[in-house]
């Protein structure tokens, strides 16, 4: 009868822990709450920036319920917000969250300091080497292999026909089968992080030839080399004033929102998770 039991409720091992696997592996996953109130169903973990949506919708909600503009909820897990839950809290948001608006003098201020961003019909005669980051590569292998043929490429004796033989022999982008030429290439033209690192900062104006280091872009690790150069046109002032004014009202906007978020994570019970106070999209 013994031998009988143990076979239903285990494998019949004196050390059998089969039975409790299921309910340690639950309780192993921790439950993010906000003030009690749990985020998702015990067992169960949603990624990162999911839980991290779900933690700042929740404070929100909270928050909305304790003005009365909401009414309160019974259960012990976070409800789904509907549209009219919403347009309430981005309501509340509006009215509580106030940014100052830039003045004249910042928006000129960061014209001059900027004016790398506001060039118009500048380009670059471009060629590069791409080394892919794909899923399983081993980046830090990678990055070795790339700083070689960078530290090749730059060195007096190199010659010019180099850059050419390496991207057939190394680049992950088609243009190897041209030498990794991109020829003609404006701001608008290539990913955000290569626009920014040769059109946008103040080092932009490093010259031709090939870059002293490596370009990190959402596609992997660039060699860049500079054929060619177009200089660009300064719009004045009064001509970009307006896009001044609406991106410093973005930025004041984000940081107000900021530090309300950061307010109420400071005085929320947050469990499981750890908040910073920024950015929900709830608000944004």
């Amino acid at each position: 009868m013994n031998a009988q039991t143990s076979t239903v409720t285990g494998c019949g091992s004196s050390t059998c822990q089969c039975a409790g696997t299921a309910a340690s592996t639950q309780a192993a996953v921790p439950t993010a709450a906000v003030n009690g109130i749990e985020l998702h169903a015990p067992g169960q973990r949603p990624d990162v920036n999911t839980l991290r949506e779900l933690a700042y919708s929740e404070l929100l909600r909270q928050h909305a319920v304790m003005k009365g503009l909401l009414p309160r909820h019974k259960d012990l897990t976070a409800p789904e917000l509907g549209e009219a839950e919403r347009k309430v809290i981005e309501a509340m948001v509006d009215g509580e969250v106030h940014s100052p608006q830039p003045n004249e003098d910042e928006c000129q201020r960061y014209y001059e300091a900027n004016t790398a961003q506001f060039m118009v019909g500048q380009a670059l005669h471009v060629r590069h080497i791409l080394f892919a980051v794909t899923p399983g590569v081993n980046v830090h292998a990678l990055t070795v292999h790339a700083e070689k043929a960078l530290l090749e490429l730059t060195r007096k004796d190199a010659f010019p026909e180099r850059f050419a033989q390496l991207a057939a022999e190394l680049s992950n982008c088609p243009t190897s089968a041209q030498g990794g030429d991109l020829g003609w290439v404006g701001p608008d033209d290539c990913a955000p992080e290569l626009a920014n690192e040769l059109f946008h900062q103040k080092h932009s104006q490093w010259g031709m030839g090939v870059h002293p280091r490596l370009i990190h872009t959402r596609f992997g690790f660039h060699i860049i080399e500079v054929l060619g150069r177009r200089a660009g046109k300064l719009p004045a002032y009064g001509e970009v004033r307006e896009r001044i004014k609406a991106l410093l009202e973005m930025q004041s906007r984000a940081r107000a929102l900021h530090q309300y978020m950061s307010l109420l994570v400071g005085e929320a019970l947050v469990e499981g998770i750890a908040l910073e106070g920024a950015d929900s999209p709830l608000v944004q």
